[in-house]
C-alpha cells in the first residue's frame, strides 16, 4: 500500500549545518527504501513565503499568496512510499531524520484506476 509521510516543522527550527545535514540522512533513507522496493519519491519543500494557493469558486479562480494553512508547524517535505501495512509505514516514518524535531503524518493513498503508475 502507498503512503505518504508528510514532515512537519517550524521553518527555523533547524540551522543551515543541520538542514544540509538532515537532507544528506534523508537522501540515505530514500537509498535504502529503493533498495528494498518501498521508495516512489520524496522532496523537502521551499519555506512557505514561496507558496501560492488557489482556490476556484463559481468557476473563478482565487489566487493567495502565502500557504494554505496557518500554523506554528509548515509542511517542509514528504515521502511518497509503499509499505505492507501502517505498522511498516510507522516505522519508516521514526526514521525521517526531522522525526526528531517536527512531526510526520503518515497517510495512506488512494490508488485510483487510469492514473499513471508511480
Amino acid at each position: 500500500m502507498k503512503y505518504v509521510l508528510l514532515i512537519y516543522l517550524e521553518e527555523n527550527a533547524l540551522s543551515e549545518t543541520e538542514r544540509k545535514e538532515c537532507y544528506v540522512k534523508s537522501a540515505q533513507l530514500a537509498q535504502q527504501l529503493n533498495s528494498k522496493g518501498q521508495y516512489l519519491a520524496t522532496a523537502p519543500l521551499h519555506p512557505v513565503a514561496t507558496a501560492t494557493s488557489i482556490r476556484v469558486r463559481d468557476g473563478k479562480p482565487l489566487v493567495t499568496d502565502g500557504p494554505f494553512a496557518e500554523t506554528r508547524e509548515q509542511l517542509g517535505g514528504f515521502f511518497l512510499i509503499d509499505a505492507q501495512d501502517l505498522d511498516a509505514a510507522m516505522a519508516i516514518a521514526a526514521q525521517i531524520p526531522a522525526a526528531q524535531v517536527g512531526t510526520v503524518e503518515i497517510r495512506p493513498v488512494i490508488e485510483v484506476a487510469g492514473l499513471p503508475e508511480q
